[in-house]
């Protein structure tokens, strides 16, 4: 006998969700959980974090009210690190007891330690004292995550040069910025920044951000951040930094040498399997720490799984969390439907960005053909309302069928926006139910229907033109 049926490292979005199903399937489960870090980098260090710190800028800047109350609207003057965090440790600590009660409600005993693989059945548990224990378990769910990746050839001090682990941990908001790194993470933050007022250089290898977006809503965020005063380095790199007494100095590899307060490191992320002594379990990580699985997130040992960001994209809570799930069903030996291939994307700048399906060079790409639904806030009563006279929604529909190959949202309320387009997607609707729908009014929502009356109109067009 095993000590449980399933046995789930780490407690984040993906390990809650695996341990919590494999407990309502009827099993003996235990999560393992570093001290302090119940509910993972997710709770403690990344997303809670981040978005929370993005909702008090905006409260405070006063920045989504502006259009209506105009441009020198602030709610405070002098915005300081201890307001930014007040509201950050509050939901941190809520979201930590939310997550303990959950596994308690559900009786899965949670083990407080680092955990290690002793053989490919048992565990190796040492807890914050430095005691050591064994723990076995017929099946094993890893969900350990990741932490940023540094590069060795930067000298990181926590103050000065930091990831984006040390942004909650600033003693001051920075006049000044560099961030290194044009993806998600380095934008969000990029964009919280400008908004409090710090003067933000964004450098980056490649030429352009968010490749995998679509390109005329990068292009409007780019008109956004650059309108709070954001400096794009694109198709620069940084060689080294320069630590000094009032700030540190990032020299380029073309030669520019930008002087900041803070420098921030956005270099990716590092997957934390490789912390795991795998090769005890006859397992081995890839060189960013990621575990490889299959379709139904079983590792290259049957009775071991994998799931969320150590398994690499899309390295999201909200994909993380169903991946937990399947494992759990899949472990159990239970019956569950494979997971959508097609998922949200949210991206929280200011503004923010979301979007499902394909893009506009992904079908050119591919050859597809697709008409174009534009709906823009500034026709909407609601956009004037909320002072949002910049966002869009984007609707991408196949023109012979009517069916939606992408919805893509910038602006106010995206992120929440883009389930509608995944519900129309997801039931195989076409642009004709968003066309017939009655939408509240005054609602965001309403550009669903603005947006496909476009494209139904342009459709109709090119038809009366063949006859």
């Amino acid at each position: 006998m095993h000590d449980f049926d399933v046995l789930v490292v780490g407690s984040g979005p993906g390990g809650q969700k695996a341990a919590i199903a494999a407990a309502k399937l009827g099993r003996r489960v235990a999560v393992v959980e570093r001290q302090h870090m119940v509910g993972g980098v997710c709770i403690n260090t990344g997303t809670v974090p981040s978005k929370t710190l993005r909702e008090a800028v905006l409260y405070l800047t006063g920045l989504s009210q502006r259009e209506v109350y105009g441009q020198s609207y602030r709610l405070k003057d002098e915005i300081t690190v201890a307001d930014l965090t007040a509201r950050t440790q509050h939901v941190i600590g809520r979201e930590i007891d939310v997550v303990r009660s959950q596994l308690a409600r559900n009786h899965v005993r949670l083990i407080t330690g680092t955990a290690r693989f002793a053989d490919p059945h048992t565990v190796s548990v040492t807890d914050p004292v430095g005691r050591e224990s064994k723990v076995t378990a017929e099946k094993v769910i890893v969900a350990v995550g990741t932490r940023p990746a540094r590069p060795a050839s930067v000298d990181f001090d926590e103050r000065t040069i930091i990831d984006s682990d040390g942004i909650i941990n600033l003693e001051r908001v920075p006049s000044s910025m560099v961030v290194v790194g044009a993806g998600v993470i380095g934008i969000e933050y990029a964009s919280m920044f400008a908004a409090l007022g710090t003067k933000v250089t964004v450098v980056e290898r490649r030429d352009r951000m968010l490749e995998f977006c679509d390109l005329e809503i990068v292009e409007a965020l780019k008109y956004h951040l650059r309108d709070l005063a954001v400096t794009f380095r694109f198709s620069e790199a940084v060689a080294a930094v320069e630590r000094h007494a009032r700030g540190a100095i990032a020299v380029l590899e073309s030669g520019k040498r930008i002087a900041a307060d803070t420098v921030m490191y956005s270099a990716g992320r590092q997957g934390l399997g490789s912390e795991l002594d795998l090769e005890n379990a006859g397992l081995a990580a890839d060189t960013r720490g990621r575990i490889e699985v299959d379709a139904e997130f079983r590792t290259a040992v049957p009775h071991i799984y994998a799931v969320g960001d150590v398994i690499g994209f899309p390295a999201l809570a909200s994909t993380s969390m169903e991946q937990g799930r399947l494992a759990a069903h899949h472990a159990c030996g239970e019956p569950a439907r494979a997971l959508s291939a097609a998922q949200p994307i949210g991206i929280y700048t200011i503004p923010e960005i979301s979007f499902i399906g394909r893009t506009e060079d992904e079908l050119t790409r591919d050859k597809v053909p697709f008409e174009v639904g534009i709906s823009r806030y500034r026709e909407l009563a609601r956009g004037a309302i909320s002072g949002d006279s910049y966002g869009m929604l984007k609707l991408l529909v196949a023109p012979d069928t009517g069916h939606l190959l992408g919805v893509h949202i910038f602006g106010t309320g995206a992120t929440e926006l883009v389930h509608i387009g995944q519900a129309v997607m997801g039931c195989q609707g076409t642009v004709d139910y968003l066309v017939d729908a009655v939408f509240n009014y005054p609602t965001l929502a309403e550009a669903y229907k603005v947006a496909a009356l476009d494209a139904m109109n342009k459709m109709r067009h090119l038809a009366r033109l063949r006859d």
